[in-house]
């Protein structure tokens, strides 16, 4: 592939500006070296280069939110690239269609009205579920409703939800023992419930978990 026309920087990066085909939004930015964007042409999927791990990293290999090529293009000066993609899910690490989800001046409420998970993943995805179980729970810790476990736990406090967390914890290994799928699913079900619980008695978004998941893989 003859890169000529592109002009590198003094680290051997170009900037690349990721765009969805059909609707023209500017999805996020990031950059390339000659082998990342060689890489690019020759799979249809973007790849990057880390300046922080020093590696090549394809966009979705761990969340699936990948990227289909449609169309690369270049600037007049050969020293920024517009990459026209067709985008699966979501671009941004933080759930968000586009990297470019913020204004200037805007609160924090207004970004919560921003990204609509069933809109970005769809409605039975398991980040839909988990998003919807969450919301649900913080539903219920914002405003109890009688008769509702999920308040009961909230009203008992942190040691009677840590203490249901280790409780189904113990069941599902003991479901796992005993080497039935259908005991595994419904105690597993149970100890996601619970840690799901645990996450919003801190305040901790699942969005937040899965990024340091991420994070964690090497």
């Amino acid at each position: 592939m003859n890169l000529d026309a592109i002009k590198f920087d003094e680290k051997g990066l170009v900037p690349a500006i990721i765009q969805d085909i059909e609707t023209k939004q500017v999805l996020m930015m990031a950059y390339m070296n000659a082998e990342s964007l060689a890489k690019t042409v020759e799979t249809g999927l973007t790849c990057f280069y880390s300046r922080s791990r020093q590696c090549l990293w394809t966009k979705g290999e761990s969340s699936g939110n990948i990227q289909r090529v449609k169309e690369i293009r270049y600037d007049c000066d050969g020293d920024t690239l517009l990459i026209q993609v067709e985008q699966v899910g979501a671009a941004c690490h933080e759930g968000t269609y586009s990297c470019f989800s913020r204004k200037l001046g805007e609160t924090e409420r207004d970004m919560e009205q921003v990204f609509d998970p069933k809109k970005v993943y769809g409605d039975d995805s398991p980040a839909m579920i988990l998003n919807e179980l969450y919301s649900t729970i913080m539903s219920r810790k914002n405003n109890p409703t009688e008769g509702s476990y999920t308040c009961y736990l909230f009203e008992k406090g942190q040691d009677k939800i840590l203490k249901k967390v280790g409780e189904e914890s113990a069941e599902t290994i003991i479901a796992s023992k005993n080497m039935s799928e259908s005991e595994i699913l419904y105690e597993m079900a149970d100890l996601w419930y619970h840690c799901m619980v645990l996450l919003a008695f801190h305040g901790i978004e699942p969005m937040k978990l899965l990024g340091e998941l991420k994070g964690r893989r090497k």
